[in-house]
């Protein structure tokens, strides 16, 4: 797996003082870009997400507009340089072709990394072969890295996080990820899309945050009290709900449903969304 490439940031802003330079560093952090189940609304998008630091910046999935997405976020779509794909479902990786043309159509040059599962990767690249991509002149580099289908199977390591993914269950291949954001000591962990399952669990142990989907109990889904149980068997700190029915399929309160399993803070993750890990930071905002 790559090593984080060491580099002046973009994401560090230099101020003159005096006769000093201060450097004000970017906090580590995690933005939910979507937060809706496969139905999006208009204040809902599908469910995605970024991970931000000083050198990487790394999303998790791609739907609908990316770089318009990101905007919105306040980031730079430039500064992209990793997807990870958890599972080929339209809901999951529709934006891809998008993102690649218009960064193409952009002038990016540097190289971008592309992570996930061989079933997914192999389809991936299928999509783009099907867009003819091959042919579009002058194309950036990228670089596939497939993740073997295994627990805590390592992803990117950088200085400020460290990425691994477990295989969840669901209807096709899928992972969830743990990310251990590494100067402050804190740990996130995202489900995907899951039954409740041991793996969830396992990846989930003592971590700061779980991010748990709860699109309602199904075949290859979990409820709200179902990801409450889970909070509550892997000992983490906070959950937040994910992937839920939103807008006129919202019928009822999830949070209250979760607190029924879970007795620490519940919340629903919504779009933009902001968790920051830093040193005795509130986490969100």
């Amino acid at each position: 797996m790559p090593e984080g490439r060491r580099r002046i940031s973009p994401w560090c802003s230099f101020t003159l003082l005096g006769a000093n330079i201060g450097i004000k560093l970017i906090m580590p952090k995690i933005i939910i870009l979507g937060s809706s189940n496969a139905i999006p609304t208009k204040d809902h998008e599908n469910t995605h997400m970024v991970v931000v630091g000083e050198e990487r910046m790394v999303l998790v999935d791609s739907v609908s507009n990316p770089i318009l997405r990101l905007e919105q976020a306040g980031l730079d779509f430039n500064d992209l340089t990793d997807i990870i794909v958890t599972h080929f479902h339209p809901d999951h990786v529709s934006g891809i072709p998008l993102l690649l043309m218009d960064m193409w159509l952009l002038g990016r040059q540097r190289p971008l990394n592309i992570y996930g599962l061989h079933y997914t990767l192999d389809r991936i690249e299928t999509l783009m072969s099907l867009y003819n991509w091959s042919e579009w002149p002058n194309f950036f580099p990228v670089v596939f890295y497939r993740i073997p289908s295994r627990e805590m199977s390592p992803v990117l390591d950088c200085p400020d996080f460290t990425i691994h993914a477990s295989p969840v269950k669901h209807l096709i291949p899928n992972i969830g990820l743990r990310i251990q954001f590494n100067r402050a000591r804190q740990s996130i962990s995202y489900s995907c899309d899951t039954e409740p399952c041991e793996e969830v669990i396992r990846l989930s142990e003592g971590v700061d945050v779980l991010i748990h989907e709860a699109a309602g109990a199904s075949v290859g889904h979990s409820s709200a009290s179902q990801a409450g149980e889970v909070a509550h068997r892997a000992g983490v700190g906070r959950l937040f709900l994910i992937h839920y029915p939103t807008g006129k399929f919202s019928d009822h309160d999830l949070v209250a449903e979760a607190r029924i399993t879970f007795p620490g803070e519940v919340a629903l993750a919504k779009d933009f969304l902001t968790l920051e890990f830093g040193i005795n930071n509130k986490q969100d905002r």
